[in-house]
């Protein structure tokens, strides 16, 4: 029996696609594939923890700002709109002892309105922010 091997010699093509080589590289790329794709995904579900945290101690007098869930800005319990905010904000950082920003924003706001107020406290060099949260039940 010749497997492989030519019954009479010609010099026509062999018109035979060897397959096997071919299927080995489908497999490889299969199997690798099959290990890199779950690491492709974005989504990552995360559950955070509650924890106890203990109050910061404050050395100058902390500002506080506030966003409401519609969005309004206050400094120190007054509403103030976003150019008036930002003039203020630029009079904080112009001062001798730069103040720690103690941030209240409600649980229900738009993130872009937390990440526009961030933007803001940077670009004035504002970088002393505390995030201010209720303590976890227990």
């Amino acid at each position: 029996m010749n497997l492989g091997r030519r019954q009479q010699q010609s010099d026509t093509p062999m018109a035979e696609i060897n397959m096997v080589p071919m299927i080995d590289i489908m497999l490889v790329l299969l199997i690798v594939f099959m290990i890199t794709a779950p690491l492709m995904t974005h989504a990552v579900k995360l559950q955070l923890p509650q924890t106890d945290s203990q109050p910061n101690k404050v050395e100058n007098k902390p500002v506080f700002i506030s966003v409401d869930a519609v969005g309004q800005f206050f400094l120190n319990n007054e509403r103030l709109e976003k150019n008036a905010l930002e003039s203020k904000i630029a009079t904080l950082a112009g001062s001798v002892n730069t103040p720690e920003i103690q941030l209240y924003a409600d649980q229900s706001v738009a993130y872009s309105y937390v990440a526009e107020l961030l933007g803001l406290l940077s670009r004035y060099g504002l970088h002393k922010i505390s995030f201010v949260t209720h303590p976890a039940e227990k």
